[in-house]
Formats: structure tokens, C-alpha cells, sequence
């Protein structure tokens, strides 16, 4: 029988009328089971013993164990509630730009159904929010396997426009659940950073895990433009005419050090970040990239 997965390259993917399918062949018998609730509380399921720490409550001290080994550890518990997945997407202008057979937007896309799909085949809750500069579409936390089809639609209605105000849309969402939960955020993160990491660290603080996409284009991470080049603002009115190549060394200077700082940003805020190319095999992608958090979670 051949190998599913090597149809799942971008390059032999349809376009976003075909997400479903495409949602469903890249997590199907590829990705299951990897999810492990992040949150701990107290439930009928003990998970695990951790050293205590200032601040821990006293009543989760395991006086049996601080007997025998004259030391403070609490006990953690495994919530008895499902996970609660929000998909927090960009569908600014900025998404619409794509080198190869699929934009921003399409694999971003493609990426938050694959994630619905998993979450919900798992029986857990998952939601949607598209935005730009406001919110575009919002889809509840279900847990119905139907409600796939809900998301796909507000994914596919949500055509990339407008720009992106990215610090405004994450107080929104932490003001819409405030229940703690998992918060997926899939964007080309070409934004105010200082709004960015606001945002994040506000869902934080409401107790949310937050997990960050950042999708970008071959185009944009290697510059390889030659010749005489316009460049037309996406979401602003303006235009470049240059020589790439005399600009090249300099953007690359200035993309890594952007770079440098949305990781760094991120991981200050406990905040798990991958870098995506929308070239990269979206099964591959994904499989990295949950594999990692499955392995964060159990340490």
C-alpha cells in the first residue's frame, strides 16, 4: 500500500475548498493521541509528584512522602475536564502573500483543521476565531465531530483582508474564554511585538496555554530575489522599486533579529513557538511540532 503521507506536501495539496480532506489526511493515523491535557487540578486521577515551590498550597503537600524523605512535594492532579481548544487565526492582507502552490492564509489554514480535526477526534472542544484587524468570524468550543464543517466555513469565508491588530484581538479572546484552555495562535506574527507579547502574556495570566504558528514564505526568510524588483505594501499604499540584491544582507540582518525576539518574547512568556515555511510538508510540520509538546508536558 503506498505511503499517504507524501501526498500531503503542499505541492499536491488542493486549495482551501479541499480543507476537509486535507485536514483529515494529515492527522488520520498520523497523529493521534499525542494530546495530554496541560492543566492540573483536583480530580480522582493522581498524575505525578513535583518539588514544592513558594505558593504552593499546603494541602497538596504529600506529608507521607516529606516523612520518609524529609523533603516538600505536592501532589498534581489530572483534570477531570476536557480540553478547551481555541484556534486564534490571521487573516490579514499580510497572510495572502505565497510563493508556491499554497499562500500564508491557505496553509495556516490547513494547519488550524488539522489541529480541529485531532482535538476533536479526541472528544475535546475546540473553537475558532479569525481576525484581522478585528474579529472576522468566531465559532464556539464543541466537541461534535460535525462541528468540523462549522470551522472549515469560517476558515474559508474569512478571505485574507485589511491589517492586523494583534494586541486588541488577544484581550478580546482572553476576555471571550475566560476559562482557562489551550490557545492556538497561526499568523505570519508581522505585527506590533509590543501588542504581541501584551497579548500573550495576558492569556497567561488567565491561566490559558498558548501555542504559536508562525507561518512564513520561503520568500520572506531567504530573500532570494534577482534583478530589478517592485515590491508592492500588502497592507500598507506603498511601493519599493530596487535592487534586491543590494538590500538582501540587510533585510536578513534585520529578519534574524526579528526573529531572535519573537522567540525570545515568547519563551519569556512560557509560550511554545514553532516557525513554520509553507513549504515545509504540513504533515511533517505538524508532527514535529506536536511530538515537541508531548515531550514538554512530560517533564
Amino acid at each position: 500500500m503506498p505511503d499517504s503521507r507524501r501526498f500531503l506536501h503542499p505541492e499536491a495539496i488542493g486549495r482551501i475548498a479541499r480543507l476537509d480532506l486535507r485536514a483529515r489526511h494529515v492527522v488520520e493515523g498520523f497523529l493521534a493521541g499525542i494530546h495530554k491535557s496541560p492543566y492540573f487540578g483536583q480530580s480522582i486521577e493522581f498524575l505525578q509528584h513535583r518539588q514544592y515551590a513558594p505558593g504552593d498550597e499546603l494541602r497538596h503537600v504529600d506529608w507521607k512522602v516529606w516523612a520518609k524523605q524529609d523533603r516538600f512535594y505536592v501532589k498534581q492532579f489530572e483534570e477531570d475536564t476536557n480540553l478547551r481548544a481555541t484556534l486564534v487565526v490571521d487573516v490579514s492582507r499580510s497572510m495572502s502573500y505565497g510563493s508556491g502552490p499554497l499562500n500564508k492564509y491557505e496553509y495556516g489554514a490547513t494547519v488550524a483543521a488539522s489541529l480541529a480535526y485531532l482535538v476533536l477526534r479526541q472528544q475535546d472542544a475546540v473553537g475558532c476565531v479569525a481576525f484581522d484587524e478585528a474579529v472576522r468570524t468566531k465559532v464556539p468550543q464543541k466537541t461534535k465531530r460535525s462541528h468540523l464543517n462549522s470551522i472549515i466555513q469560517a476558515l474559508d469565508a474569512s478571505a485574507p483582508r485589511e491589517k492586523t491588530d494583534i494586541g486588541a484581538i488577544l484581550r478580546t479572546v482572553a476576555e471571550a474564554y475566560p476559562r482557562r484552555g489551550l490557545i492556538i495562535l497561526i499568523s505570519d506574527l508581522l505585527v506590533d511585538r509590543t501588542g504581541l507579547f501584551k497579548g500573550i502574556k495576558l492569556l497567561r495570566q488567565h491561566g490559558h496555554d498558548v501555542l504559536v504558528f508562525h507561518i512564513m514564505d520561503d520568500d520572506e526568510l531567504d530573500f532570494q530575489f534577482s534583478g530589478p524588483t517592485r515590491f508592492d505594501g500588502l497592507e500598507i499604499d506603498e511601493q519599493l522599486a530596487c535592487n534586491p540584491r543590494a538590500l538582501r544582507e540587510g533585510y536578513l540582518e534585520s529578519l534574524n533579529a526579528y526573529l531572535d525576539e519573537v522567540r525570545h518574547g515568547c519563551a519569556k512568556n512560557g509560550v511554545q513557538y514553532k516557525l513554520v515555511r509553507t513549504s515545509e510538508p504540513l504533515d511533517g510540520a505538524l508532527a514535529t511540532f506536536l511530538t515537541d509538546r508531548r515531550q514538554m508536558l512530560r517533564r
